[in-house]
């Protein structure tokens, strides 16, 4: 199998550039997760990837039109309920579809559920005032929590980040508050999102959806990539081989069944 040719397929390579915020949330939840900006040495599919045949990155360093308005996307798509947004994949700027948000949300699914984890002292501040009052801009959390100095913004933004991998906020929109660039809102992921009760959820199903996508993978990149422990992948891919939904390959690792020869999808049915 040409892992990467088959890839390009399934992550729309050859298709018409997605130039409008419906067809971003179709590649979104056609591909189930994606990563905002491609990201050197992370092989994930992106959607600025979709949305551009231009490097990211111009030689007079214009990230240009198009950066933009996927930069746009990432704050208008959850706020519409397309896509969730934040630091996931990896830890990084990240889109994941709402059925896949529901498989992998690790909760009880309402906003206060994150009093049920270990957050850094930072993170829970912001997921309480999120919680007392509703959606907040980044401006807003600063000034709230005393954010001054370039260590506090460091922390700042660390705690952001800790709360998007543990999926309680995700972006939610913006706020224009005078300056050069509207400001991103945050908003509790469970009242964003409808998020189906636990015995609704399936990480074998989440484990699927991420082997149909990247077609080919081994247990630690399903891992890290969802932020789940090696055994743990491991044991969902050798439940789908055991189900007839993915098979084993000694170079790649587990194939989907999804990919017929020479990893090209078939139709499902």
């Amino acid at each position: 199998m040409d892992l990467e040719r088959a890839r390009a397929r399934r992550w729309w390579a050859g298709r018409a550039k997605v130039t409008r915020i419906d067809r971003a949330a179709a590649f979104i939840e056609d591909v189930g997760f994606a990563l905002l900006f491609p990201n050197k040495g992370i092989t994930l599919p992106s959607l600025y990837d979709v949305a551009s045949d231009r490097p990211l990155f111009s030689p007079a360093g214009d990230w240009g039109p198009d950066a933009d308005r996927v930069w746009d996307w990432k704050d208008e798509l959850p706020r519409r309920g397309l896509a969730w947004y934040g630091k996931f994949l990896r830890g990084r700027p990240s889109l994941l579809a709402p059925s896949l948000l529901g498989d992998l949300y690790p909760r009880r699914g309402r906003p206060e559920d994150f009093e049920e984890i270990r957050l850094s002292p930072r993170a829970h501040r912001i997921a309480r005032i999120l919680l007392r009052s509703g959606p907040q801009s980044t401006t807003a959390l600063r000034e709230a929590l005393d954010v001054e100095g370039k260590r506090a913004t460091e922390e700042f933004q660390r705690a952001i980040a800790e709360l998007g991998r543990a999926l309680v906020a995700t972006h939610f929109g913006t706020a224009d508050e005078g300056g050069s660039w509207p400001v991103p809102v945050l908003e509790l992921t469970a009242r964003a999102f409808r998020i189906p009760p636990p015995g609704r959820r399936s990480r074998l199903r989440a484990a699927e959806r991420y082997l149909d996508t990247m077609v080919a993978a081994k247990p630690s990149e399903l891992a890290s990539t969802f932020g789940w422990a090696v055994d743990e992948a491991r044991a969902l891919l050798e439940t789908l081989v055991r189900r007839g939904r993915a098979s084993r390959d000694d170079a790649l690792g587990y194939v989907s069944a999804a990919s017929g020869p020479g990893g090209v999808r078939r139709r499902s049915t």
